[in-house]
Formats: structure tokens, sequence, C-alpha cells
């Protein structure tokens, strides 16, 4: 078909690529489509975007080099960008930019025929619908080829719509998932959400997911539970308890080369029937108990792709690929000596290889005889473990005996369980023991707070897992992620992250947030380390929820002088002075308008004062 594609992910950060574009990529590229990813700053792209019209219109490879000036200028209109280019101002060259300036300036950019807009969280929505606003104009037809997915369209499809002109697509009884034929093209029989995915795409943005050398990947869709606390049930409404993974694996493998480790996004993988057969599965597909790889050549993979690869003719998303190759040069440059870096360099410059704007296939290759050593010489290719992680958690009141048994026998690591309610304490502990008896270890698990739970029920099951890595005979290691709920589709809360649950307060949520903060958001094993940032017990971790921020933050800074200071007048009022200063301090707001005229009260406030960095 020929089509000009973008697909766009809103510039907030995420752990881990967006897999409905990647599954959309592979398709349109099947149709012969050009498909373009961007993460980013859209009005950056689109400055760029003229750039490269520009450069084409002007047909001076050696100006290449120059791009980023060009686009600050095109975006800017400033002048001092482009005054240090070598006899450009005055130029006729100059004159053609000056018409991309305007066209910038009139939003007149280059128009796709198709583009795709992925949500994610509804909290990151002033971003999301200024993404989406943004890429109406990039779109030739918006009302008719702008599709938007993902987790906050499918949840709030019509506040999406009213703030954007733009209705997501839905898929009737079955949320936002692409999984029937012919949703974007009447006739093809490709059904968009079993593709694979097209992993080169991630080399065409600067953004760095932290989890990218791993196959994404569902072997189920949805859950066969309905908690009041999370959006399954509207994302993928229907319980499918079985979805091939290898052929997957094996087109990944084959294109992009084999990844380290298998992230499974599944939300309840111990509801199906099929349980055994996703285990044997997984094992066939390289992920057996004490599994390993050999890394790939990521500099061959590249020269495969642009090559052309399994007698195709035309090179594989060759914008990638250009991007990825020059990314490789300069880090084998970091490597040279210091003597050899100047030549590398020159010869490179002689081929315009410096950039990716200035990069051409065919010069690409001519160098592939000076770089193809090198990079082998200083990019070793160990043997290297791998991992499968069923990243969503497993359901504990599902785990028996047997699926344990069957769970180890793949290299697991870690197992999450999830532990949402202390009322589960039990069935979560019977989960924990029954892993360890298989041979399981390494444990994760979600510790959801602020929904209906109590602060003393979060200390609780943080403690058990202390307790339980205590147990000698356990063997086990744990990692606790505390995650604060959120609504997602109350129309006070869903665009922010203020909810407050009835048991919590403002203070609260920002002491746990505060002790997070210091151990990058999990609590691992350590009963010593756990008790000096939660407590010996439920009244110590109160206390620390009620400490002043500054000295929760700097525990060591202030611990024998102002904390101390602060704990004897806190400690020293009267039950109706604790009353009242509690009441101001559960607001987590310490202006002048806090003072109370109570001596007592408003010598405790001053406290809460202190800021991260006084001294």
């Amino acid at each position: 078909m020929n089509r000009k594609v973008l697909l766009i992910e809103p510039n907030y950060k995420n752990k881990y690529p967006p897999m409905g574009l990647m599954k959309l990529a592979t398709y349109f590229r099947k149709c012969g489509d050009d498909v373009r990813f961007f993460k980013g700053n859209l009005k950056e792209f689109s400055a760029k975007l003229l750039c490269e019209e520009f450069l084409q219109e002007i047909d001076k490879i050696n100006l290449g080099r120059y791009t980023s000036k060009f686009v600050e200028h095109i975006k800017t209109g400033k002048f001092a960008p482009i005054d240090s280019i070598p006899d450009f101002r005055g130029s006729n060259d100059e004159s053609i930019l000056k018409n991309y300036r305007i066209r910038y300036r009139n939003e007149e950019f280059n128009k796709f025929d198709f583009v795709g807009v992925t949500t994610l969280f509804t909290f990151y929505w002033k971003e999301t619908i200024d993404t989406i606003n943004y890429a109406k104009k990039l779109c030739n037809d918006p009302a008719k080829n702008l599709m938007i997915g993902g987790i906050a369209s499918t949840i709030l499809p019509d506040e999406i719509e009213k703030a954007t002109g733009i209705k997501p697509y839905l898929n009737n009884q079955n949320g936002g998932l692409l999984n029937t034929a012919g949703v974007i093209d009447k006739g093809n029989p490709d059904i968009i959400d079993e593709l694979p995915l097209d992993y080169s795409i991630l080399d065409e943005i600067d953004y760095k997911y932290p989890a990218s050398n791993a196959y994404f990947a569902y072997m189920t869709r949805g859950c066969p539970r309905n908690c009041s606390f999370c959006a399954v049930s509207q994302l993928e409404p229907k319980y499918k308890n079985y979805i091939g993974l290898r052929e997957q694996i094996t087109i990944a493998e084959k294109r992009f080369g084999a990844r380290k480790d298998l992230l499974l996004m599944d939300n309840n993988v111990f509801a199906s029937d099929c349980f055994d057969i996703i285990i044997d599965e997984i094992k066939a597909c390289g992920f057996e108990s004490g599994a390993t790889y050999i890394p790939v050549s990521e500099y061959e993979i590249a020269i495969e792709n642009l090559q052309g690869k399994d007698n195709e003719d035309q090179p594989y998303n060759e914008r990638a690929y250009k991007k990825k190759i020059v990314e490789l040069y300069d880090k084998i440059s970091e490597k040279l000596p210091e003597d050899k870096q100047g030549e590398f360099y020159l010869k490179r410059e002689n081929l315009n290889l410096l950039y990716a704007e200035t990069a051409n296939i065919s010069s690409i290759l001519e160098f592939d005889d000076i770089a193809k050593p090198l990079y082998e010489k200083y990019f070793r290719r160990l043997e290297r473990s791998r991992y499968i992680d069923f990243n969503q958690g497993v359901d504990a009141r599902l785990v028996n005996d047997e699926k344990m048994k069957k769970l180890s026998e793949v290299n697991i690591r870690p197992l999450r369980i999830a532990f949402d309610h202390y009322s589960q304490h039990d069935v979560y502990e019977k989960a924990i023991r029954l892993a360890a008896k298989s041979g399981i270890k390494d444990l994760s698990n979600y510790l959801l707070y602020n929904f209906d739970d109590t602060p003393e029920e979060l200390y609780y099951r943080m403690r058990i897992n202390i307790d339980l890595c205590e147990e000698a005979a356990l063997g086990v290691t744990i990692y606790s992620f505390p995650m604060k709920y959120q609504p997602i589709s109350d129309s006070e809360f869903y665009w922010n992250r203020d909810y407050i649950g009835k048991h919590w307060n403002r203070k609260f949520i920002r002491a746990i947030q505060a002790v997070l903060n210091s151990t990058k958001g999990k609590i691992g094993r350590g009963k010593d380390f756990f008790e000096e940032a939660f407590g010996q017990d439920i009244d110590g971790f109160y206390k620390i929820l009620w400490m002043p921020e500054a000295f929760i933050i700097h525990r060591f800074k202030y611990k024998d002088n102002l904390t101390a200071e602060w704990w004897d007048k806190f400690s020293l009022l009267s039950e109706t002075q604790s009353e009242k200063l509690k009441k101001i301090v559960a607001k987590n707001k310490f202006d002048d308008s806090a003072n109370t005229g109570n001596s007592n009260i408003d010598e405790v406030l001053e406290y809460y004062r202190v800021q991260r960095d006084s001294h």
C-alpha cells in the first residue's frame, strides 16, 4: 500500500516498550508501508521532519552533519545555530531553509496517512492529551486515520474524545484489543494482536527503556477475577487461556537476534487450564531451569537488516538500523586507543558515516571491513543466564504444590506473587513456602496500599516478608514493591495522583514515598534495615509516618538532634493538642497559615518546615 505511517508514544517515562505499537509496526510493514516510531518532543520531531525534507531538496550530503543546527533554527527562528555553518549564511540554501521555518511557524507539517497513538496510565493525562492534539496536525485525515489505543483510552474513551475530538478505538466486548481481523484494512486477514513484535522500532528513538533486552509477550489474556481496584476486566474482558509463544520467539530471533530474557505480561497465568502446556512451551523456547544464552552481535543484526536478509532485496527499517550502526561506530571509537581514534574518525568522515542523517547503506557496507573486526575485538559475547518473568504477578489463591513444581522447570526470576490484602496472609505465606519447597528462592511481590487497607495492614504485610526472609530453612529472598492505589476512572482523580484512601492521609502517603525514594521503591531482606526504615513495631511505624519529611529522608543526619527534639515535644502534647496538630500535619502543608496560636503546637510545627537541604 506504501502508506506513510507514524506511531507515537507520549513523552512520559516508562519501563516497558509499547507492545501494541510494536505489533502495529509489524502489520504495516507486512502491508508494504513506510513505518516510523517516535517518543519524545513532538515539536522537535516536526522540525526534524521539515529538516529532512530540506536536506532532500538541497541534495547536499555534507550538510547533513548540521542537522541539529537546522532543526533548532526551524523550530526557533534563531540564527545563532546556523551562523557557525561555513558559507551557509547568505547562500541560496539559507533562502530555501527560510521557507521551512515559515512552514513550521504556520504548522504546515509533513502529513502521515495513518497515525497511531498509544496511551498508558490516566495520571499521565496532560502528556497524553497534548500528544493526541498535536498528532492531529501530523495526520492527513485525523477523523479517519488517527487511531488512539492503550490503557487510558480503553478506560476513559469518552473523556479522551471530549478533550481531543478523536474517538478512541474500542472493540465491542473485547475492550481495546486488536484481536479481530480487518480492524484497519477490510479484508486483511491478519489479527494484529497475534502478530510478532517489531523490536526494531526501539532503535529509532533516543529514549531507552529500562527493560529492553527481552522478549515481550502474552500467553494468556485477561483474568477471571473481578477485583474492584483492578482495570483488567475492562482492558481484557474475556479470559483467553492460551496464546502460542514459540512462533513469536522464532520470528523475533530470526529478524532481531536472540534476546536475554522473557517478560510475560499475563494477568493471571495460574488460572489457565493450559498451564502445563504454557510451561513446556516456555522451556522449548530456551528458558528452562538453568537456561543460558550467548548475546547476539548487535553489529551483525544491524548489517543484515540493512542488507536485506533471507533473499529480500529491501532493507528492513533502514532508519532504525542506520541510527544503530552509527551508535555502534561511536562505541567502537570509545574503545580504541587514542592514536587510533583520529584515523577511525577520518575514515568515517570520508564516507559520511559520522551521523545517521548522512549515512547511506552502500557506505556502511563499504566500511564493514574496518568496523566489523573492531567490533568483534572490543565487544566479546560471553555466555549469560537468561530468565523468565511473569511480570504482572501470579495469583497466590491458585497456587498448589503441582503448579509450583511445574513452574520450577523454567528459569523464573523473580517469581512475583501479589499480596494485595492482609486478609490473604495465610494464603500468601503458603504460596511462598511452596515456592521455596520447589526450589524457587528469588521472589517478589506487589503490595497495594491506599485502597481499603489501613497503614497497619501495610506494615504487617511488609513485616511478613522480612520475617520469611529471616527463616534460614526457607532460604528465600523477597523484594517487595508497595504500590499506591490510584483510581483510574474517577473524574476527580484520574488525571492526577492526589487520591487519598479512607484510612490514609496526605502526610502518611508522603512518608511512605519518602522512605521508598531512598530504597528505590523496593524493600529487600534485612531485618535491621527494615526496622530502621519502617519501625520496629506499629508504634515505631506511626512515629515515622508522623515524622517531618526532612527527618525521614536524612534519617542519620537528624537522628540524634532535631528528630529527638521533635519527638520529645510531639510526645508531650496533650491529647487535645495532639489531635489538633495531627489534623494539620495530615494535610502536609506547613506554611504560616498552619499556625494555631498555641505555643506548644506551633513549636512542633516548626520542625515540619525544615527543608531537605537544611544544615
